[in-house]
């Protein structure tokens, strides 16, 4: 029996660039999918957030060239802590699921793994 679940995932891009906001996006998305043994047709919504200091590329057109083109996808800036992780993207996904909750892959790669110690893969 499915269930709605949300998946949570945070990545760093190399640079404001297009290019690596693209690439980081990509990355996040293909393991979030692949570790929850999922794919975009699994897929309701997903919540884009970004840094500040990263403005030159929407995610979510990203994961318009990963086939999320049904999906509804958002983007927003994340609130500008002081110290906070720079060039971050981070992701919330809610997907239907047989997955229980507490078998969710939450993924957190290279440098975001900082942010969620406590559930980063």
């Amino acid at each position: 029996m499915s269930s709605v679940r949300a998946i949570r995932g945070a990545t760093q891009s190399a640079a404001n660039t297009a290019a690596a906001i693209g690439d980081a996006t990509k990355e996040l998305l293909l393991e979030m999918l692949s570790a929850n043994q999922i794919s975009s047709d699994d897929v309701i919504s997903v919540i884009f957030t970004v840094s500040p200091d990263l403005n030159a590329a929407f995610p979510a057109g990203s994961a318009r060239e990963l086939g999320f083109s049904d999906v509804p996808l958002i983007c927003s800036v994340e609130i500008d802590v002081p110290g906070a992780l720079e060039r971050t993207i981070r992701v919330m996904a809610h997907v239907e699921t047989s997955l229980k909750k507490s078998e969710i892959a939450h993924i957190y790669l290279g440098a975001a793994k900082s942010l969620r110690r406590d559930i980063a893969q």
